[in-house]
């Protein structure tokens, strides 16, 4: 007589209702929800603002600054495309017709890397010199420099006669 075990069936439980939710999107697990992390910086020459963004490629980061607020927009393409997210496997006995050569779609055994996108705005607490600014992205870090305007270009003196 073979033992039941409670546990593995509570485990196989929630692989089927994640497989399911997965189907519906990430909406439903706040644990996925993209989001991105900052800090700015303030010197006597620049304000720095630096943003988590890991797992996106360079070419899908937009960065706008728009007066006194920095803008940052990124999006990431799904490497998923179409294969089947279950773990049933294909027919052994399934033809394809003769001279078949098209490769099988890989089969996906859990898959929770997503697309999506990830957005946030940052107030710039000083005026900053937009022709200056620069934007770096290296191992999933986007630093954005923004240099200060200087005292003498935030307006223009009028003398009264």
């Amino acid at each position: 007589m073979t033992r039941r075990d409670p546990f593995s069936e509570i485990e196989d439980l929630f692989e089927r209702m994640d497989r399911e939710l997965e189907k519906i999107g990430p909406a439903f697990d706040g644990s996925r929800s993209p989001g991105v992390a900052v800090d700015v910086v303030e010197t006597d020459d620049e304000v720095v603002v630096t943003a988590d963004l890991p797992g996106f490629d360079a070419d899908s980061i937009d960065v706008e600054l728009h007066e006194d607020a920095l803008t940052i927009a990124a999006t990431r393409e799904n490497e998923h495309d179409g294969a089947a997210d279950t773990d049933t496997e294909a027919s052994p006995d399934a033809d394809d017709g003769p001279g078949a050569t098209e490769p099988a779609e890989p089969r996906y055994h859990r898959h929770e890397r997503r697309h999506g996108s990830a957005s946030r705005r940052i107030p710039i607490p000083v005026a900053v010199d937009p022709d200056g600014t620069s934007a770096t992205y290296d191992d999933g870090v986007l630093t954005v420099t923004l240099p200060k305007r200087s005292s003498d270009s935030d307006g223009h003196r009028i003398d009264v006669q």
